[in-house]
């Protein structure tokens, strides 16, 4: 029984469904996987952090990672780097603002994540008690010294410092493990004789008139790297294209903060209630500069897992692919 012609399809119909349903079917398969619907990132209270704050403050991280499906982008401040990385060895974190050290050790024991690009190199300094006099390192000995937690890059820098400089930094003086807050408290109040923070917590202390300003980070190891941006392995294996938005991101605002330090100052002021003009006096006082090229920081972070390591603060020995993943640098600012 023929088919009445009114009813035949013709070729052409046929072969246009087919090659449009083809089409269909690859851009499924080649069409990236949904973005989480909420971004979250961790940052410490520190102008070496700037960036993830001017991003956030100028509404830059929701509205450059919205296209990839992201709802919403929440940040969580942490006072060091120990508590953050203990937060995204937990899950709870996506994206860390964190110095390369805290890593080291996440990394060691389990931490599913990278370094995908620098923040800053130095940026801390050694600051001693009004009255106190400074003549060396070894005139360090027998002080109490507040700095951050064990495992941190103030820990590690300064540890790593002192021996170099003959002073043991167990026997002969006492390091203090403290968050900045508290170290800035510590030494107003006569608790501690020096402190070993990020900016801007020495000029904060500088400007009470509590203390001095006596040694840089970068005179104690020049050109060290401090803070690095971590990404989740999750979101680099299931999101690469959210990744390398949240590079381009970054260095966007950490242009925007180069060009306008005194802008940056005031959203830093804003987002932690600090004084606006001391902060704008650590600007022009730190001796830290915001690099954003993960390969520039490959060589100081790999030396600091080699301290960690001799520290006995890791048990096994890190590599560079342990620890980094340039491509989405290099991707992303291509």
């Amino acid at each position: 029984m023929k088919i009445k012609d009114h009813m035949r399809i013709p070729l052409w119909a046929v072969i246009s469904s087919l090659v449009v349903m083809a089409i269909m079917m690859a851009g499924c398969i080649d069409q990236p996987a949904a973005g989480p619907a909420v971004i979250r990132i961790g940052y410490q209270p520190s102008t070496h952090q700037v960036a993830e704050m001017i991003a956030m403050e100028k509404g830059w991280w929701q509205q450059d990672l919205a296209p990839y499906g992201v709802k919403n982008v929440t940040d969580y401040v942490f006072p060091t780097g120990a508590p953050e990385m203990q937060a995204m060895l937990a899950g709870e974190l996506d994206v860390a603002y964190v110095g390369a050290a805290p890593v080291l050790s996440a990394v060691s024991t389990g931490l599913d994540g990278k370094i995908v690009a620098g923040v800053n190199t130095q940026g801390s300094d050694l600051v001693l008690r009004t009255g106190l006099n400074y003549t060396g390192p070894e005139s360090l000995k027998g002080l109490k010294i507040a700095t951050f937690q064990a495992g941190t890059i103030q820990d590690t820098v300064l540890r790593d410092w002192l021996q170099a400089n003959g002073v043991d930094p167990d026997k002969d003086v006492q390091i203090i493990g403290m968050g900045p807050g508290d170290a800035v408290t510590a030494i107003t109040a006569g608790k501690v004789d020096a402190v070993f923070l990020p900016h801007p917590s020495p000029s904060i202390v500088e400007a009470s008139g509590a203390g001095k300003i006596i040694v840089q980070s970068g005179e104690m190891y020049p050109g060290h790297t401090c803070c690095v941006l971590v990404v989740s392995g999750k979101l680099i294996r299931e999101n690469p294209e959210i990744v390398e938005q949240i590079i381009r991101t970054h260095v966007n605002a950490t242009e925007f903060a180069v060009a306008n330090p005194d802008e940056a100052a005031a959203i830093y002021a804003a987002k932690t209630g600090a004084d606006v003009n001391v902060v704008k006096e650590s600007f022009r006082n730190w001796d830290g500069a915001f690099v954003t090229d993960p390969a520039a920081i490959v060589d100081p972070v790999m030396d600091y897992a080699k301290i960690q390591y001799e520290l006995g603060y890791i048990k096994k020995p890190l590599t560079q692919d342990d620890l980094f993943d340039l491509t989405f640098y290099r991707n992303a600012t291509a």
